[in-house]
């Protein structure tokens, strides 16, 4: 997934043009974009959605937010939307791997309930939004086979520790939010899953934007979650291979296959080694995905 656009899910018509966003995959919100009276209303236009989508031939994947679970408000969710089957489940305010056991246990009764594939929902964590979910970062490895991919909050980070702001006068993170950013990426890695990076809340700033999704895509970010269709188009674009990265990827994993017993290998005079190859089979997987 290189593009993840969030669409609030009480929103027919919000959700219709995320369809045809070009997005990798919607987020079906059922928490901060919905008010409290509205989420019952959420819930079924959501359903509603998932059903009508699942039908299509070609569409992007289909994720839900629901409500953290210290809220009333999740089981709620899950026994509407369950049925029509969400690809993943985004957890809000995740606080470490006992969170997303948690959630796997009561995805795994609902999908036997609704006489779905076990296994097939998978779990997105948002580990970052609560000063405690950063002490949990390094519990989600091994905590459940749903873990798709993980992704970090800034927005709710900063209200929890009741920060003046986020950013900097520059645009660029304050030193609490670059740890939570990078920390991710860690845990991201220790899992073994996609770290995908948080929003960028300024849709009108462009440059701002495509420089934050070329700096995440330099550290190790796969994609990025997007709060305006216009921010697609630059995601899918920044994220995607470019061709002459693949093609040096095909000559790297080409070389070491024609020489197994060797350790080092010059390219046009470069000295490349094991850590060079693992790079280049995982562009080589990401592009393999996108059809490159």
């Amino acid at each position: 997934m290189r593009s993840l656009l969030f669409v609030p899910g009480d929103n027919p018509k919000k959700l219709q043009k995320g369809l045809e966003s070009g997005a990798d995959a919607l987020i079906l919100d059922l928490e901060d974009s919905v008010a409290l009276d509205g989420k019952a209303l959420a819930r079924t236009i959501s359903l509603d959605f998932l059903k009508a989508a699942r039908q299509q031939a070609k569409r992007p994947l289909l994720i839900v937010r629901i409500n953290a679970l210290t809220t009333s408000l999740s089981d709620a969710d899950l026994d509407m939307i369950m049925p029509g089957a969400p690809d993943a489940i985004m957890l809000p305010k995740s606080e470490g791997g006992t969170d997303v056991s948690h959630l796997a246990a009561r995805i795994a009764v609902r999908e036997a309930e609704c006489e779905l594939p076990d296994g097939a929902t998978r779990i997105i964590p948002i580990a970052t939004e609560t000063g405690k979910g950063i002490f949990g970062l390094g519990s989600y490895a091994g905590a459940t086979h749903r873990l798709a991919a993980l992704t970090w909050g800034a927005e709710d980070l900063s209200a929890d520790l009741g920060a003046e702001t986020n950013r900097l006068s520059d645009g660029s993170y304050t030193d609490p939010y670059r740890l939570a950013r990078s920390l991710t990426l860690f845990a991201a890695a220790s899992s073994q899953v996609d770290a995908i990076d948080t929003v960028f809340t300024n849709f009108r700033d462009a440059d701002g934007f495509r420089a934050e999704c070329t700096a995440a895509r330099r550290d190790g970010f796969t994609g990025k979650m997007a709060i305006h269709p216009a921010q697609v188009p630059v995601i899918n674009q920044v994220f995607a291979p470019a061709p002459e990265d693949v093609a040096k990827a095909d000559a790297i994993i080409a070389l070491f296959a024609a020489n197994p017993g060797v350790g080092v290998i010059g390219l046009n005079g470069e000295m490349l080694d094991r850590p060079h190859l693992v790079r280049a089979q995982r562009l080589k997987a990401r592009a393999e995905k996108l059809g490159q």
